[in-house]
């Protein structure tokens, strides 16, 4: 492993650094890996699974085993009393029930933004006055490729939901305050879920300050 020197050290004696994000550092080209083979191990029903045979930086060959995703939009919904939406269902790969924004997976060339009010309306019933756009996660970016497009719903109105047929959900209307105290206690543990969460908390905060500015 090689490390940049000018982070090794006393950190109280190093000057003070600003973010740089990833691909934009200059030292970053000499931790690229080079593609040489991608072929197909599996094909499930939207996932597929490659196994890439890849030149490390210091010219060994890997094998990565990588999960193709279509990507996905989320939705933190917010009422006009201040509360979110959150969808409960159960989640065969945990085998629980688990407690989420409404999500769901983008079909082929879809904007995120029409996949993520329409997950919101066949979920839980609700359809956004606006929409607005939080954030993009990469949830497991160590073996997919998958990316959540996490949006902000406002002015709710309810027209009634219309889950598709092998999809089972109740519906909560949860406090803000308390998604945000279950997210801090560790009792929430959807990525996509505790990204809205805090998103949604520090925008409240930031306009808060704003006014009080």
């Amino acid at each position: 492993m090689q490390l940049d020197t000018q982070f090794v050290g006393d950190a109280a004696e190093q000057p003070e650094q600003t973010l740089i994000l990833g691909d934009n550092h200059p030292n970053d080209a000499q931790l690229h890996e080079r593609t040489l083979s991608e072929e197909q191990a599996w094909r499930g029903n939207f996932l597929d699974v490659r196994s890439v045979r890849a030149e490390l930086p210091n010219g060994h060959i890997a094998t990565r085993d990588i999960v193709r995703h279509p990507g996905a939009a989320a939705v933190v919904a917010l009422t006009s009393a201040g509360k979110i939406v959150l969808v409960r269902q159960y989640r065969t790969a945990l085998d629980r029930v688990t407690v989420e924004i409404p999500a769901g997976k983008l079909d082929p060339g879809e904007d995120p933004q029409v996949c993520a009010e329409r997950e919101l309306l066949e979920e839980t019933g609700f359809k956004a006055g606006e929409m607005r756009y939080l954030t993009t996660i990469a949830p497991a970016c160590g073996y997919t490729d998958e990316l959540i497009h996490i949006f902000m719903a406002t002015h709710l109105s309810f027209a009634g939901a219309t889950p598709d047929e092998d999809e089972f959900v109740n519906v909560d209307l949860v406090p803000l305050s308390e998604l945000i105290d279950a997210v801090l206690d560790g009792k929430i543990e959807d990525a996509k879920t505790i990204v809205g969460a805090l998103a949604c908390d520090a925008i409240a905060h930031r306009l808060s300050q704003d006014m009080d500015a």
